[in-house]
């Protein structure tokens, strides 16, 4: 093909053009969560499949550990260096919002032909609700419940998993063999949220709150753990492992039973190499009133984000993969809309079906601005008492007036 001068000269022009001409203008994202500190999750996943979808965006994603996110949150925003979007657990959400630390989504929420309010079931919503605006969207929600081993149950001629906290720790004790290195029990008692989340239900059992905790029950089920730990039908590690990690003892067949939730089963499926079922916790008296934590973390773009539009467009996105969360990364929907299809895994299915009945008493840790203050009250207390500091009288008596002293 011949080619002319003009034609020669045009396409020269032409070509200089295009390389002098800017590129797509790209937006960066910040996103922090707890997801891929030390497993993959929900966070992770999403953020990077969003990155590669969008060419105008790029996603810079950060795991944060569970105990350092707020804190490393609430400095960054001080400092002007928040991130765009970040997944807190539920009870923190409103320290956030009522600090103005969150952006209002109300209006986005409501033109969203993806993300709809009435999907989500009332507790996980109200967790993003301050002052009645929404600040976020629910991530998945959870509770927790007993984990035991079957096949050690029968071995010890245990027919069935225990219904009061007493029955647990007269079970623990049978099911302990220090010989195998087997403990009764597993669970979390760390100086952290976590062991505010599996001890809280236990003072809502009582008849008690977050605002309410040195009740009589409350008291007797704390010298109940420490009697637990202090007879080694629990190890001493769990005054310092979180619940992944303790459930991993039980994984190993080191535990015979552990308090977790359904965010292990996945797990269970593939490292447990014995029979397992999950029961009910246990109430304080057979027949006493029903209780567990009601867990879940939420989504919301922070206030001070220059870039909002392309962040709601993540949370969009992120909203349309829930129907993917329980089946890949083994967390419960917040929402009513999507159901959850059998497994074709019966260990699996049969748990589901427990956590799924256990959230129906699951209630919430707050909501309170100053959760976090509230929450150290109590698992201060807690590990005053199981580590002999003090009493439990004494520790949940101390927590009740520093709770007092937050809430007026």
């Amino acid at each position: 093909m011949k080619l002319t001068k003009l034609g020669l000269a045009a396409g020269i022009a032409l070509g200089a053009l295009m390389a002098a001409g800017p590129a797509m203008a790209q937006v960066t994202l910040k996103i922090w969560s707890i997801d891929g500190v030390d497993r993959v999750g929900i966070a992770d996943t999403f953020s990077k499949e969003f990155d590669e979808q969008n060419e105008d965006i790029v996603v810079e994603y950060r795991a944060i550990p569970f105990d350092d996110l707020v804190n490393e949150t609430l400095r960054a925003f001080a400092t002007g260096n928040a991130p765009d979007i970040v997944s807190f657990d539920n009870p923190d959400f409103a320290m956030f919002s009522s600090r103005g630390a969150m952006l209002d989504i109300t209006d986005r929420i409501a033109a969203s032909t993806v993300i709809k309010a009435d999907n989500y079931f009332a507790g996980p919503l109200n967790s993003v609700s301050w002052e009645g605006k929404y600040f976020g969207i629910p991530k998945y929600t959870d509770t927790i419940g007993v984990f035991y081993n079957k096949d050690l149950f029968a071995k010890a001629g245990i027919t069935e998993p225990p219904t009061t906290w007493e029955q647990l720790a007269e079970y623990a004790e049978k099911l302990t063999d220090p010989a195998n290195n087997v403990y009764g029990v597993t669970f979390s008692a760390r100086a952290g949220e976590e062991g505010t989340f599996q001890f809280l239900p236990l003072i809502q059992m009582s008849g008690g709150s977050y605002t309410d905790v040195n009740t009589d029950g409350a008291i007797g089920a704390l010298e109940l753990w420490k009697k637990i730990i202090d007879n080694g039908w629990a190890s001493k590690d769990v005054l310092s492992l979180g619940q992944w990690d303790s459930t991993g003892t039980f994984n190993s067949g080191n535990a015979a039973m552990a308090i977790s939730g359904p965010w292990e089963v996945d797990r269970m499926v593939e490292d447990a190499k014995f029979d397992w079922g999950v029961a009910l916790l246990p109430t304080l008296t057979e027949g006493g009133d029903r209780s567990s934590a009601l867990g879940g973390f939420d989504w919301g773009i922070m206030s001070t984000t220059k870039h909002p539009d392309e962040a709601f467009r993540a949370l969009e996105y992120f909203a349309s993969q829930d129907n993917r969360i329980f089946a890949e990364f083994g967390s419960i929907p917040a929402r009513s809309d999507i159901p959850l299809p059998a497994s074709g895994n019966a260990l699996k299915d049969a748990a589901l079906k427990v956590f799924q009945e256990q959230l129906k008493y699951a209630q919430p840790r707050g909501p309170h601005p100053e959760w976090q203050k509230i929450s150290k009250a109590i698992y201060d207390a807690m590990q005053a008492a199981l580590t002999g500091q003090m009493s439990a009288k004494d520790a949940l008596d101390q927590a009740e007036a520093t709770i007092k002293g937050i809430v007026g």
